[in-house]
């Protein structure tokens, strides 16, 4: 059986996403939203997650281009004296391996994150990353130890299959490869320690190579080629005019992300092919 897993990220970050977040579950086929703890639209996603119990919410944890949970004084080697991270994730990734004293910082950091969600009422069931950081070899380690503390049972693995993209979307090629052979990598590291804590994920993801240009069209092409078993896809919708999402990721087609997550065309062809949508605990949505 086909099972299907649709994912808003960024949740929190803005209000423009904030509102796509809530129309895609309301009106759509959204079913779990991942929500950035220290963004500036944290409470007001937190208002729509209560209102909305049926969304089912993760963290999406960042230690790059956002803003910490912690005060800078407590984790000066990771944020600026305003509490932002570094905007360059490669040399943010880079530190995070090579300089063993930001351990305890970033440990902090990350269980703060966890934290306030907790602390909010809203239940967190599984965990991805900005840019996918939750996979960097030192944060994934610091995870394995906070996923079972805090009861979280799901982990995105960020694993596509390349040939299948390029079938439908040529650009970036070159880029695409490189992301393709690091994070499966990675993911090929951290699926035994995953199966070790009965910590579940989806065979594949969809949205790492097609990172804000999951349109309608891509969607429509890539379901007829989903493998049996458990996919996500992940989008980053957003409904524009939003300042912060236009200066963070001008390129991305938020409101055409949107419109796929509220397609009539996508959701009688789910239904055509049988593919079963649904949360992580299993909840069906359509």
């Amino acid at each position: 059986m086909k099972r299907l897993i649709i994912t808003a990220d960024d949740f929190g970050l803005s209000g423009g996403v904030n509102r796509a977040v809530e129309q895609g579950w309301r009106d759509g086929l959204l079913t779990c939203a991942s929500i950035m703890s220290g963004a500036a639209a944290f409470g007001e996603a937190v208002k729509i997650a209560r209102r909305n119990p049926g969304l089912q919410v993760g963290l999406h944890l960042t230690l790059v281009q956002g803003r910490a949970v912690l005060p800078p004084g407590d984790i000066p080697g990771l944020v600026d004296k305003d509490g932002n991270f570094s905007n360059n994730p490669v040399a943010a990734g880079f530190r995070y391996f090579m300089d063993r004293g930001l351990y305890c910082q970033l440990k902090r950091e990350i269980e703060a994150q966890i934290v306030k969600v907790l602390d909010a009422g809203i239940p967190l069931t599984h965990i991805d990353g900005h840019l996918n950081i939750h996979l960097h070899p030192t944060l994934f380690r610091i995870l394995v130890e906070l996923m079972p503390r805090y009861g979280i049972t799901t982990f995105r693995l960020a694993r596509e299959r390349l040939a299948e993209n390029l079938r439908f979307d040529r650009e970036r090629r070159f880029g695409k490869t490189i992301e393709t052979y690091i994070f499966r990598r990675l993911t090929d590291q951290a699926r035994p320690e995953l199966d070790r804590l009965g910590i579940r994920y989806a065979a594949e993801v969809k949205g790492l190579l097609n990172s804000g240009r999951m349109t309608e069209e891509y969607v429509l092409n890539i379901i007829d080629g989903m493998q049996d078993g458990l996919t996500e896809f992940y989008f980053h919708p957003g409904i524009l005019p939003d300042t912060e999402i236009s200066r963070r990721m001008p390129d991305y087609r938020h409101q055409e992300e949107l419109a796929a997550i509220t397609s009539p065309k996508v959701r009688e062809r789910l239904r055509e092919l049988q593919i079963q949508v649904q949360n992580y605990r299993g909840e069906v949505k359509c």
